[in-house]
């Protein structure tokens, strides 16, 4: 998953990393709707300057947990494309990733060796319901090895500018996989360009043959604000994160792509309320976003 002069009601002045951000006194967005810790950032596509609201909170690379299986699926569709509707390519589920499939420490989805799985069905197991044991197979398939995916993902960011981002695994379970909300905001926009990842993470739900049940997205804001992806991330070092992708009409009627991260909320406490802050604090921010790009109507095309 491009972006002219319109009505401005102030700026973001935006910090330069590792330092507080400042505010001007009349933000596009008040500052009361941006979540009061951790980093956040904020793109409207189509607006050109005016749309970057900008990032809030000290931009370091902190912990960004499953958001991290983002790149992860931005290097395999690089590697190997889906066209609409494609399933692509069958993947045999490895004896490690079968092996790992019942872990009581980390996010994992029950799988069994030998299972033939398309492209895209791995790709929904990584995205959805965010099975690390899934993130690390689709990087052995990959590269071989998880360790040579790595080099590719640390390569990928470079190329998209990402200067503050370190990968060390392929389903952010190490704490030693960083990022800065702003760096995440210039993945979301690269990888929202391509058909088959926003396919995938606009699905509330899927089912995949072999694979018990209903499978639920993790991304409970999707169908909500006109959310339509985009990823999730918890635990511990993290606390909180999500990627998100929404959909809103400016004051001209024209559907803009708005995207943003939200990192670190809530470190420290339980995955589970990490996760439910960064949840409701993209809520009340996303809401904030629609109700001034409806205001957006000078110059806009």
């Amino acid at each position: 998953m491009a972006l002219v002069s319109v009505v401005v009601f102030g700026a973001l002045l935006r910090p330069a990393p590792g330092t507080a951000e400042t505010w001007t006194a009349a933000s596009p967005v008040e500052s009361a709707a941006w979540p009061r810790e951790g980093q956040t950032s904020v793109l409207v596509e189509g607006l050109g300057g005016t749309g970057d609201l900008g990032s809030k909170g000290v931009q370091k690379p902190v912990p960004i947990a499953s958001v991290t299986k983002v790149m992860t699926a931005y290097v395999v569709l690089r590697d190997h494309p889906l066209r609409s509707g494609e399933a692509g390519p069958d993947i045999t589920v490895d004896r490690e990733a079968a092996n790992e499939s019942f872990s009581g420490t980390e996010s994992s989805v029950p799988v069994r060796e030998g299972q033939r799985l398309s492209e895209r069905q791995v790709l929904e197991l990584v995205l959805i319901p965010s099975g690390n044991n899934i993130a690390r197979m689709l990087a052995r398939w990959d590269a071989g090895s998880q360790e040579a995916f790595v080099e590719k993902m640390n390569r990928a960011a470079r190329d998209l500018g990402m200067r503050h981002t370190t990968y060390t695994g392929a389903s952010g379970l190490e704490e030693t996989t960083v990022s800065t909300s702003g760096d995440q905001l210039k993945l979301a926009r690269q990888v929202m360009r391509d058909a088959a990842f926003r396919a995938v993470v606009a699905k509330t739900s899927t089912t995949v043959p072999g694979v018990s049940g209903i499978i639920r997205n993790t991304n409970t804001l999707l169908g909500t604000a006109g959310v339509i992806g985009l990823k999730t991330g918890s635990s511990t070092p993290a606390g909180g994160a999500l990627m998100w992708a929404a959909t809103a009409p400016d004051g001209n009627g024209n559907d803009r792509l708005v995207l943003g991260v939200v990192l670190h909320q809530q470190a420290g406490t339980s995955p589970w309320q990490g996760l439910q802050a960064a949840l409701d604090n993209s809520r009340t921010l996303i809401e904030a976003v629609r109700e001034w790009l409806s205001t957006v109507t000078s110059g806009t095309r």
